[in-house]
């Protein structure tokens, strides 16, 4: 696999969007999750952080790129950057006399998990770069000792041993603000540090940072985005289209409307004009017993009257198709909420198939640091890292591929664990199906004919036992 100095490198060389891509990717869960914690569960800064996170690694590029990891430097920026994003945003909220935060969309902790978390970034920070480093590789982003010594250019027994000392220290700066930390430390961090950042924003942190690297300026995600909450990408572009043709046709009813009640006033006007001409006629008697001034006077009224019908029938047919254009707007304006609720289901079917996965992927990593690196051989085994019944529910939509030695798969990031077990057709028309992969991320991958076997195989390995 690329390693992080080398995608950094590449974009420093090239502003090559898919090496920067690929390093948001990797990293945007790990940022997002701490900015989350230090906004006190408010999505809309989280995501403002890690904009601002980003735009400073597509802007040192080039003084980064030696570094072997970009872990530690990410983890550090998104603490900096959250502390200073928060305390502006508090002045603004004191200012406005407004207290209310935005609740949170994630499901409620595990006890230890809720002690720990507010003062989880303030103690890493309290730790010296490299244990912080290590702890970063071992249990946020959940690594095994190997690779966290291959890091940090220390072999697997080094690694074990700084992570463990790194793991007391850490113990320790929690006691000292008064949180006793469990002997289930490094199991609670695991399992909660890194949450599954929003939708699609990968590809939003990522377009907004190339743009912004090249105009030297410096915006948040907020300031760039007109939307308040990221959608699947997907579901984006539809969502925002839809709404807007709602406005529009909003718009149009109005003017639809005033015209209708002009109209409708000259048609008032016009059949009283009729009526007072036909009461002329009327009184004017036979029109041979008229003089020749009176008959040519009785005549031109006689004209008027045709017109004036003929401009009634007109306003009435234009009233007409005013009223079916009115029909069709209000029908387009339902059908367009239509699909706005459909997408938003579909967006919450998917972030859900996703942190499914990534949970019983990551309990399966869990049960494996526990019992020799080995995985477990079925569901039930795993589900003690989980709460209530959580596994029985990915039991039933997933199965399991792999059954062995981590120590066995090359390629963790490219070796399916998990596999939706029916596949799913989005809005589009494309299908979709979910996989956990043995580093502990999770995918939506999409087959237009819905065929997945030739993608799978790819990524589908046996242990050598099987």
């Amino acid at each position: 696999m690329t390693t992080d100095a080398e995608l950094l490198r590449q974009f420093a060389a090239t502003r090559s969007e898919a090496a920067f891509a690929e390093l948001v990717r990797r990293h945007v869960n790990l940022v997002y999750s701490a900015a989350l914690r230090q906004a006190n569960g408010d999505a809309h800064l989280a995501q403002d952080v890690a904009q601002t996170v980003f735009n400073d690694l597509a802007r040192k590029a080039g003084s980064l790129a030696c570094r072997e990891t970009l872990t530690g430097w990410l983890y550090t920026s998104a603490h900096f950057a959250a502390a200073k994003i928060v305390r502006g945003e508090n002045r603004r909220r004191d200012r406005e006399e407004k207290f209310m935060r935005e609740p949170t969309s994630e499901t409620a902790p595990d006890t230890d998990w809720e002690k720990l978390r507010p003062t989880l970034d303030d103690a890493m920070h309290e730790l010296k770069e490299t244990d912080r480093e290590a702890i970063l590789l071992r249990y946020f982003e959940n690594r095994q000792f190997a690779e966290v010594g291959a890091k940090l250019g220390l072999n697997e027994n080094a690694a074990r041993m700084r992570v463990e000392r790194a793991l007391e220290k850490l113990r320790t700066a929690f006691a000292r603000r008064g949180v006793a930390a469990t002997a289930a430390l490094a199991s609670v961090i695991s399992a909660n540090a890194v949450q599954m950042a929003p939708a699609n924003l990968a590809v939003a942190l990522t377009t907004a940072s190339i743009t912004i690297a090249g105009t030297g300026t410096t915006f948040t995600l907020m300031k760039i985005m007109t939307a308040t909450k990221l959608k699947l990408a997907f579901s984006a572009l539809v969502v925002v289209g839809a709404t807007t043709a709602i406005v529009v046709q909003h718009q149009t009813q109005e003017k639809l409307r005033a015209e209708n009640a002009a109209l409708a006033q000259q048609v008032a006007q016009l059949q009283t004009d009729n009526e007072n001409l036909s009461n002329r006629l009327a009184a004017s008697g036979d029109s041979k017993s008229l003089s020749d001034k009176q008959f040519n006077e009785l005549l031109k009224l006689r004209g008027e009257v045709g017109v004036l019908r003929q401009q009634i029938n007109e306003l009435g047919r234009l009233r007409e198709e005013n009223r079916q254009l009115q029909t069709s707007q209000r029908d387009a304006s339902v059908q367009q909420q239509a699909i706005i609720d459909a997408e938003e289901q579909q967006q919450k079917a998917a972030i859900q198939k996703l942190n499914d996965a990534k949970q019983g992927v990551l309990a399966f990593i869990m049960f494996a640091s526990d019992n020799h690196e080995e995985f477990p051989t079925n569901f039930a085994q795993a589900s003690r890292y989980m709460k209530d019944d959580y596994m029985n529910q990915i039991e039933t939509n997933f199965d399991m591929l792999y059954q062995g030695s981590i120590a066995n798969i090359a390629n963790p990031s490219a070796t399916i664990v998990l596999k939706e077990k029916q596949a799913w057709q989005a809005l589009n028309g494309k299908w979709m199906k979910t996989y956990g992969f043995a580093d502990g991320h999770a995918e939506v991958h999409t087959e237009p004919d819905g065929n997945f076997d030739g993608w799978e195989s790819q990524r589908i390995i046996s242990p050598p036992n099987q």
